[in-house]
Formats: C-alpha cells, structure tokens, sequence
C-alpha cells in the first residue's frame, strides 16, 4: 500500500508532469527527465530499457530525482527533491501502472487515438516505480531556505 504525503507535498506532484531522475552508473552519473504519475507517495514512469538511466538503475536501484518549475525569482521557488529506489514493473503491476499513469496522461490509455510515433514507442517501453525513502519539499515562499524533510518512514519533520 503506496505511503501518503502531506496534502501540500501531494498536491504539488499531481500538478506537475516531469521530474529528473539522476542516476549512476559506469559512465558516471546521469540525469534524465522522465513524465511521471503518482501512486500515494511512490512515482511511476516509463521509460526504455536501453536508456542510460534504466541501464543504470538496472546495476543500481538507487537515485535521485527533482520536481520543480523554472522560476525567476528566489522567493518563488517550491519544489521536490527525493531519494530513493527504482524498481521495474512485470505482468499486473505493469498493466496496473500503466491505467493509473492513463488517468494522467489519457494519450497513454487511448493508443487507438494516439499519433503512430507514439503508439509505437509505447509498445518499446517498460514500467517503473520509484519508491522514496526520504523526500524534501522546498517552498520558498514561507522563509528563504525552508524545507519540510519527509522521511516516509515517520513522517515529516523540519529540515
């Protein structure tokens, strides 16, 4: 049963679409930005499997990831930024993935509808599921420098 997060911090994943992933692996690190759904706390992407990130994570589950938007100013600035754990999704789980990130992303849910190039690629992909173990949400707007550390194991805390 996927964690749940402070309303704030919930909110705010289900309002954006992209976060970067970064990760490491022979060739050093790597970072990918990769469109994402929610499931309570966890993350779940697609990606390609020869991808550097996934070929990384395949060697190490470990990564980073950030969600934010490009701002202007300092006071603006809110976002997330995690670790945790990647894992890829078979069978049911895939599936189970795949109508959840549909609720965000509809293109994905109705491929008979979808531009060829993208029905394609969707059949290329794999399912994946980042599971943080701690998580941050900066804001900004409520002190410079604030940040709520989330620690999924005992909730949040100031940091």
């Amino acid at each position: 049963m996927p964690q749940t997060l402070p309303p704030a911090v919930a909110q705010y994943l289900q309002r954006h679409h992209v976060m970067t992933l970064a990760t490491q692996g022979p060739d050093g690190p790597w970072a990918a930005a990769v469109f994402y759904a929610t499931e309570g706390a966890e993350l779940l992407f697609l990606s390609s499997p020869s991808s550097r990130h996934c070929r990384n994570l395949a060697q190490d589950a470990r990564c980073g990831a950030t969600i934010q938007e490009d701002y202007s100013e300092w006071v603006q600035i809110k976002g997330v930024q995690l670790e945790g754990r990647v894992r890829e999704l078979r069978a049911d789980d895939a599936r189970l993935a795949r109508e959840h990130y549909a609720r965000k992303f509809p293109i994905v849910g109705a491929l008979g509808g979808a531009p060829v190039a993208i029905a394609e690629a969707l059949q290329r992909v794999h399912w994946y599921r980042l599971v943080p173990e701690r998580l941050y949400f900066i804001d900004n707007s409520r002190g410079f420098g604030h940040r709520e550390a989330i620690d999924l194991s005992r909730g949040p805390t100031r940091g």
